[in-house]
């Protein structure tokens, strides 16, 4: 069966969003929400996503930017994480055209002040309906423009509002925007776009003053259209936004699955006995429209980035603007000389996590995975277990594959938002990907994969997100720790054949109700929790006192309320 359309009960809880918001309809990707983005910075919701809404609010006014005001809701969780977990970083970069991975992203507010580009940050009360809302005005010398977008966890974006018209842009099609000076003809420009031209998709918006044309395509248009759309007497501006994710949407989309049980009944179904590896290669090739071989290729990839970030963590990392010590060495001395307890596989897998968490806060170049703030749990659990047993590329491949698949899930009907469920949703998430992963290396079933990967979640329940000084740090690493470990112990209990007793797909529904009923102070707002704590104050308190400012800050009184 292949789905080329989600009844609306089930867009609703896509990617976490709340039922009160604009929807999404993109069936999720392994490369797209799961596994990535390759980036710098200490978090994926914060650093990758608001790079990618500054790349589109680039685009959106054409690459001229002179000053741009940032209003960031109080009622969210922006207000206190902005600039200790990488939101006006990712942002700021994205202003300047820059890749999730650039180099530059360390000194980015040196860099913003050479572009000439002005931010100015305001908490302002505009009832910010997701907690991580970016409300932007974009200036230059002949406009302004707005836009308004919400990151929706593991660098995942939706942009829902230019100039008041409503939109679902999510950085997976070149979007070309048509500005109508004369809104009567629309109508007819519209219809000549469809009728004329095989685009993804033709939309006319209402803006607040005006209309404003979308057509939603898979590479830019052609010079001569351009220049025809923009001679146009009623049009008067084209902006062309160009994509910011791997894996592109299409028309008609189809993938064959979008639960668990319908996965299962595939499987059966054809006959064979696929591995949930060979399952994860079946979706991303019909998500991406891509070869089965091409999604192992660039699978293998993202195993060679992971594993270059553990060895080179394992050498020792400085950075000056962090909470933690590189320690991961220390670990890895006392492992060789036998002065840690027994447990050659996860003193491994602590060594390994501890490695990549490590790089992810010098500002190194890791996979999300599923997150920044979780980056150490997967790689960690499921290529520890690969070296301590040897295991080759391409077991290490249908590993994560397979813990893709499991991502895909939670992607498509919880969340990978900490703002949203707190870290149950990061490290819970690496975690129950991960022991499906390693239960495929040591040749376990089928049916223990998912079982191995329903017990690691459901043990995962209710995992706050309380960072010390709102910084990606810790507890984190000990909760990237405990998920990885997690993993491990699910994964034998489910080579045992321990009973997991509670379907996936029932645990993925339970987990998103259990987010819902979280109070929001635990969920990565810096407001409870140990992030309270005298010591979370007092390493706050310090760091401040080395950072500079990014950005003018206000506070801005609005009849709504007053910050």
């Amino acid at each position: 069966m292949l789905y080329t359309a989600v009844p609306q009960a089930e867009l609703l809880i896509w990617r976490g969003l709340s039922a009160t918001l604009q929807t999404v309809s993109t069936p999720p990707s392994i490369f797209n929400d799961v596994l990535g983005p390759v980036m710098r910075g200490p978090s994926s919701s914060h650093s990758a996503a608001a790079l990618r809404i500054g790349r589109l609010a680039r685009d959106l006014m054409g690459g001229e930017l002179t000053e741009v005001i940032v209003e960031y809701d109080p009622n969210g969780a922006l207000v206190t994480t902005h600039e200790s977990q990488g939101s006006d970083l990712g942002l700021f970069g994205g202003l300047m055209g820059w890749e999730t991975d650039d180099a530059r992203l360390p000194d980015f507010r040196e860099e913003i002040v050479k572009e000439g580009i002005a931010v100015d940050i305001r908490y302002v009360s505009y009832g910010a309906k997701h907690p991580n809302t970016y409300k932007l005005t974009l200036r230059n010398a002949e406009e302004e423009r707005s836009l308004r977008a919400i990151s929706t966890g593991g660098g995942m974006i939706v942009v829902q509002d230019i100039e008041g018209a409503v939109v679902v842009m999510e950085g997976d099609y070149v979007e070309t925007l048509v500005f109508l000076s004369d809104p009567q003809g629309a109508d007819g420009l519209v219809g000549w776009l469809k009728t004329s031209f095989d685009f993804e998709d033709v939309i006319p918006c209402a803006m607040r003053e005006g209309v404003m044309i979308e057509i939603k395509s898979r590479s830019a248009l052609e010079e001569d259209l351009l220049a025809e759309l923009r001679a146009n007497p009623a049009v008067s501006m084209v902006r062309v936004l160009g994509t910011v994710l791997p894996v592109l949407a299409r028309k008609n989309l189809s993938v064959p699955w979008i639960r668990c049980a319908e996965m299962e009944g595939f499987r059966s179904e054809s006959g064979e006995n696929l591995s949930l590896g060979d399952l994860g290669a079946i979706y991303e090739s019909a998500r991406g429209g891509i070869t089965v071989e091409d999604v192992r290729e660039r699978m293998g990839g993202l195993v060679g980035i992971m594993e270059d970030s553990i060895q080179t963590g394992l050498q020792g990392t400085k950075f000056q603007d962090r909470i933690l010590p590189s320690q991961s060495p220390k670990f890895q001395e006392m492992m060789k000389a036998g002065e840690l307890v027994p447990g050659d596989v996860l003193n491994r897998i602590i060594m390994y996590v501890s490695a990549m968490m490590e790089m992810k806060s010098s500002m190194g170049v890791i996979v999300a995975a599923p997150t920044a703030g979780s980056c150490g749990a997967l790689p960690g659990a499921v290529l520890g277990v690969a070296d301590a047993l040897g295991k080759s590329r391409e077991e290490r491949v249908e590993a994560m594959l397979a813990a893709g698949m499991i991502g895909v899930f939670i992607a498509a009907h919880a969340t990978f938002a900490a703002e949203v469920a707190g870290c149950m949703a990061e490290c819970g998430s690496g975690a129950s990907m991960a022991s499906a992963g390693i239960v495929g290396m040591m040749g376990g079933s089928f049916e223990q994969q998912l079982g191995g990967a329903s017990m690691a979640l459901q043990n995962s329940f209710g995992m706050t997100c309380d960072t010390l000084a709102n910084r990606v740090e810790a507890p984190c690493l000990g909760r990237n720790v405990t998920a990885a470990s997690n993993a491990l112990s699910s994964a034998n209990m489910a080579l045992a054949d321990f009973l997991h007793l509670v379907p996936f797909d029932e645990v993925v529904d339970a987990m998103k109700e259990v987010g819902d009923l979280m109070p929001r102070e635990v969920c990565c707002t810096g407001l409870g929790g140990l992030a309270i704590t005298p010591a979370s104050k007092a390493l706050e308190a310090k760091l401040a006192g080395g950072c500079g400012n990014c950005g003018k800050v206000k506070a801005v009184e609005e009849s709504e309320g007053v910050v």
